[in-house]
């Protein structure tokens, strides 16, 4: 398989503003573009922070509520201070030493989707 080969998970989502809130105000993700094939139609959008990459899918069928994606990055106590920091009152994330000896975090979506930030095991 190819070096150039990359995953990027889709998350279902239901309410755009929800969404922009969680994703592009407290977690700092940037939105990359987003697609709909008229103004009544769900939408489906790409957001970033970095190198990671999520779809983010109002579309039934793209997605399950409820996934998970495992992201391994660095600065998982800074990213975890900077968030605490914003106090969202919607997700108070607590960080821990993982089984793998790395601190990690994981944050749950208003979807029920949860990201675990986690660092390479030492």
């Amino acid at each position: 398989m190819s070096t150039d080969t990359r995953v990027i998970p889709i998350f279902r989502i239901f309410d755009y503003k929800k969404a922009i809130e969680f994703y592009i105000d407290w977690l700092g993700f940037k939105m990359d573009w987003e697609h709909k094939f008229d103004e009544t139609s769900p939408i489906y959008m790409q957001v970033s922070k970095g190198e990671i990459v999520l779809h983010l899918s109002e579309h039934h069928g793209d997605a399950s509520p409820g996934s998970k994606a495992y992201i391994e990055t660095v600065e998982v106590k800074s990213y975890h201070k900077e968030l605490t920091a914003k106090n969202y009152r919607f997700n108070h994330p607590g960080l821990e030493i993982a089984p793998w000896n790395a601190p990690c975090m994981e944050v749950i979506d208003p979807f029920s989707n949860k990201l675990l930030f986690t660092e390479k095991g030492k």
